[in-house]
């Protein structure tokens, strides 16, 4: 293929049919609510490799002639890509190698090798992988499955906006992550060829802007990670830039703060385990609630590999923005009983204390006095404030300790 169209797309769904999951897609009542916009999820996370890379790569292995299959395939990923590829070379007898970068979350890694692929952790980021994998392809013959920018991957991951315009044809908004751009693309074609005038809105992380900066042509300013490092990608595609050019309307950055606020958010809401990269999308919604206020907005969920630990560091972290972990600072007289009034005051006041620091050494205060620093769970913001007046009229000195900001505070209302 020189060029990508729907009938590539439909042919590579009929490639796909009965090989990966038809994943739902799901309208979201409460999402809706909160953001303003008419909901709908499309669920990638639910791949058997929990992400939509599955789609490309089957697509690509299936074009192989016999020579090709018996030397082997390589692949170079941060993780996603490098699961379906190894999943489904493994299905068809394919021998895979997968060259990754040596800080890939270990979830991704380990996943990659149970399904039989030989793993090269080389290189501090993705491009550097790219680098050794073109090498150590070259050297031993192995035939490339690019991750984005191919006509084939690009085919087989616009499937998904078949799957999404057969279930809700009234959709008028796709917010798609890019990082490559190969998604994008794909969906793109897709849709704009079933639903001319479709509003097809990409989005990156603002500490990779790639995509971003190469349709407005300035130089791009690279952060040292992101949380969405499923799409932390310096260098958008030849293809699929071309692609997004012609078809995509905008590309919207979002911070940190607002695609961990989107993945807690999910997680409550929806009780859907995203990644980063998977979180974007609603974390666009979230940070840019006037550019869809009103629109029927398809949302892709594009991958689940998070490792657990990073979740629980956004659940945590989520918990603070959000005012359900706060942190107080009480004054008292270094004397006995005093702890014990405080913590009593706490808990008359309904709040549960996660930690207490009780500092002595470290203070400018007098030697007769100690500070205490108190997490608790809290319901909020008002209910810390609450904690603290009950303490004040105890007559302790409290206050709030600093906190970080408060972004994504969203209230969060419970069901679909």
């Amino acid at each position: 293929m020189t060029s990508i169209g729907i009938d590539h797309v439909r042919a590579a769904a009929s490639v796909l049919a009965g090989h990966v999951v038809a994943t739902p897609c799901l309208h979201s009542r409460t999402l809706s609510a909160i953001t303003g916009a008419q909901v709908w999820l499309k669920f990638e996370n639910h791949q058997f490799t929990a992400s939509f890379k599955e789609r490309g790569a089957l697509n690509k292995l299936v074009t192989l002639d016999a020579a090709q299959r018996s030397a082997g395939v390589i692949a170079v990923s941060a993780g996603n890509h490098a699961q379906g590829v190894a999943y489904h070379a493994a299905r068809l007898g394919i021998p895979a190698v997968i060259v990754m970068p040596r800080f890939t979350p270990n979830v991704k890694v380990e996943q990659t090798r149970s399904h039989g692929a030989e793993v090269i952790l080389v290189g501090g980021n993705f491009d550097e992988a790219k680098a050794h994998a073109l090498e150590i392809g070259a050297a031993r013959r192995l035939t490339l499955v690019h991750p984005y920018d191919d006509p084939a991957v690009i085919a087989g991951q616009g499937t998904i906006a078949l799957e999404m315009l057969a279930a809700w044809p009234e959709m008028d908004t796709l917010v798609v992550p890019i990082g490559g751009g190969g998604m994008i693309s794909g969906i793109a074609v897709a849709a704009t060829a079933i639903k001319p005038g479709i509003d097809i809105v990409g989005v990156q992380a603002a500490r990779f802007p790639s995509m971003r900066c190469a349709l407005d042509g300035t130089p791009a300013a690279f952060g040292t990670s992101t949380l969405a490092d499923g799409i932390a990608v310096k260098e958008p595609g030849r293809l699929t830039l071309g692609i997004v050019r012609r078809l995509v309307s905008e590309v919207l950055l979002v911070d940190e703060g607002d695609i961990e606020a989107a993945i807690l958010l999910l997680l409550e809401v929806e009780k859907t385990v995203v990644e980063g990269a998977g979180g974007v999308g609603l974390a666009a919604l979230l940070r840019h609630p006037a550019r869809f206020a009103g629109k029927r907005v398809g949302l892709v969920l594009c991958g689940g590999n998070i490792d657990p630990l990073t979740l629980a560091d956004v659940i945590q972290r989520g918990m603070v923005r959000t005012g359900r972990l706060s942190r107080i600072v009480v004054t008292l007289r270094d004397l006995p009983g005093s702890l014990a009034r405080v913590t009593a005051t706490i808990a008359e006041a309904s709040a549960n204390i996660e930690e207490v620091h009780h500092q002595r050494a470290f203070t400018d205060l007098a030697l007769q006095e100690t500070a205490v620093e108190f997490v608790l769970e809290t319901r909020g913001f008002a209910h810390a404030q609450q904690v603290i007046d009950a303490l004040a009229a105890a007559g302790f000195d409290a206050r709030a300790a600093s906190q970080p900001g408060r972004g994504g505070n969203v209230a969060v209302q419970h069901g679909n």
